[in-house]
């Protein structure tokens, strides 16, 4: 313990932040040593979604000298006198990590921008791409993580989330940073005051021209309030119904347990606000705006519609308003395979990438502005991916231009199933008689998921082992036609640490451990034929069909 102790006077001695000292040595002071235990015994790790964690003091948290010393880090990666832009969303302490950032960049020679205030972060990406001088982004957000948490990802230059070699560089550069007290530290960088760019680009998707649509809109006390009203605006719509009690930034989230749209109550207030106006349509985003969600009245009350189910009826409309066979469409392998047979339909690509949406834009080459970093040859991808979307609520929708952003889009997404939504009300129809037509065309794609927290990591591992020794032969009756140990991967696919089973009759199943949390997560789907069978009996089925999985995989998995 007296190793942490060292460790910690040493951060003492360089941390630049009056609250993080004081907690620090209120920690020592009181000899709490399992404290201190849990912010100098590990630290952070710099991955291909840069850093998230808990606020405090330590190399185990979100601080100050942890950001400093990330800033450095990606400096050391950069050529001398590139561009970089930065913007941060309204969590606690994003403000301050967005200057720290700039003052590093800034002392190491690049040239950093920040947003004055706090912006979504399909703005950020967006930017990050749209010059050919700017070599990187940072985004300061937490995304839907609970309030104490915040984080810190890098975009490379063609706007895209970093994946290796990149992370790994990154991570080493920043083993190497000394104390960030004795960090260069510049000032007066350019300071951006719109998002006009990125409106620009979003509310010209060319998705359709109906607009008689009413909606209900939460930015879940996040950021996307203004940018989605004027993106509306821009685009033609009536203006969205904001739930009052969720409409400003508030880095507490008051009234949500857990500001994430796919968490149970989450979406109450605005379900009620929406059928207290008669609206068609429920539209969330998480708190840094790149998830949507989506609800629609049904006979038995409003349905949350599941990720899956808004990217086969984006899938499906945007590939109707876009032209060309260069086309492609991308989702990762936990996701529905319907997008498979949608494109197959339209004549256009199919793609699967890994779990996460930078492999999404990896998979479709990042399209958008040529180049890498400064002085590499410009590129240009093979195909034009114009949709991709994973089933954790994220999407990324274009048009003949190719999509826009180069990462999750809440609010280009959020306009494209007004759109939908408005092409499906002119024919006096609703989304969810577009999903039972897509199921009778296609056959019922129903996805669920099981979700199995450990205290002890070494139980994953043990399960995963297991499983790769002695794979199942069937799954609640259901045969297994094949099995792919995604850690030797084929087609092309990085590898990975899960499982893929194929069964009998088109269903699948994917087990991997979560990336974030002390889970192993599966991803479940059943495949029925529709035909002229009753869609209401069909559902019931698939219903009981995942039920009998889940069941299955709790047993072999426990």
């Amino acid at each position: 313990m007296s190793d942490l102790r060292a460790r910690a006077e040493e951060w003492l001695a360089q941390d630049p932040d009056a609250g993080t000292r004081a907690e620090l040595r209120a920690i020592l002071d009181a000899g709490d040593d399992e404290a201190l235990a849990s912010r100098f015994g590990s630290r952070l790790e710099f991955g291909t979604a840069g850093l998230r964690g808990e606020l405090g003091a330590g190399p185990n948290r979100m601080n100050r000298v942890t950001v400093m010393r990330a800033a450095a880090g990606l400096a050391a990666c950069l050529p001398p006198g590139g561009r970089v832009i930065i913007g941060f969303d309204a969590r606690h302490g994003s403000r301050r990590f967005a200057a720290d950032t700039a003052a590093v960049l800034s002392g190491a020679g690049l040239r950093p921008e920040v947003f004055a205030d706090p912006v979504p972060t399909p703005v950020l990406a967006h930017f990050t791409r749209a010059f050919d001088d700017i070599v990187a982004g940072v985004m300061v957000t937490a995304s839907h993580n609970p309030p104490r948490d915040n984080g810190y990802k890098v975009y490379w230059s063609d706007g895209a989330q970093i994946v290796p070699p990149q992370d790994g560089e990154i991570s080493a550069a920043i083993d190497a940073v000394g104390r960030v007290d004795e960090l260069p530290l510049g000032s007066g960088w350019p300071v951006h005051d719109d998002t006009g760019l990125y409106l620009d680009a979003v509310s010209s998707l060319r998705l359709g021209g109906d607009r008689d649509i009413s909606i209900v809109y939460t930015p879940m006390h996040g950021v996307g309030r203004d940018v989605l009203l004027a993106a509306f605006d821009r685009a033609g719509f009536p203006a969205p119904i904001v739930v009052p009690e969720q409409a400003d930034p508030d880095p507490d989230f008051p009234t949500v347990a857990f500001p994430n749209p796919e968490e149970p109550g989450a979406l109450d207030l605005a379900l009620a606000l929406a059928e207290a106006r008669g609206a068609d349509l429920v539209i969330a985003n998480d708190p840094d705006a790149d998830r949507c969600a989506v609800a629609v009245p049904s006979p038995s009350g409003w349905r949350t519609l599941t990720g899956d189910e808004v990217g086969g009826l984006l899938a499906e409309h945007v590939l109707r308003h876009t032209a060309g066979d260069d086309r492609l469409a991308v989702t990762t392998i936990v996701s529905s395979s319907l997008l498979r047979a949608i494109a197959a339909a339209h004549r256009v690509r199919f793609a699967e990438s890994l779990t996460g949406f930078k492999w999404i834009m990896k998979a479709g080459g990042a399209p958008g502005r040529t180049g890498g970093r400064a002085g590499s040859s410009p590129r240009r991808a093979p195909d034009r991916l114009v949709f991709g979307y994973e089933e954790a609520l994220g999407y990324s929708v274009g048009d003949d231009r190719g999509v826009l952003v180069n990462d999750k889009d809440g609010i280009g997404a959020a306009l494209a199933v007004a759109a939908l939504a408005a092409d499906a009300k002119r024919d006096g129809r609703t989304l969810l008689d577009l999903l039972d037509a897509q199921a009778r065309k296609y056959g019922l794609h129903a996805t669920s998921q099981l979700s199995i927290r450990v205290d002890d990591l070494s139980l994953i591992t043990a399960a995963m082992a297991r499983l790769r020794a002695a794979p199942p032969q069937d799954l609640a009756g259901r045969a297994v036609e094949a099995f792919d140990d995604l850690s030797q991967p084929s087609g092309g696919l990085p590898p990975t640490d899960g499982l893929r089973f194929r069964l009998a009759g088109g269903s699948r199943v994917v087990i991997r451990p979560s990336g974030t949390e002390p889970k192993l997560k599966c991803y479940l789907e059943v495949v029925l034929p529709v035909g002229d069978d009753d869609i209401t009996d069909v559902r019931a089925q698939a219903a009981t069909e995942l039920n009998a999985l889940r069941q299955a995989l709790a047993t072999v998995l426990a």
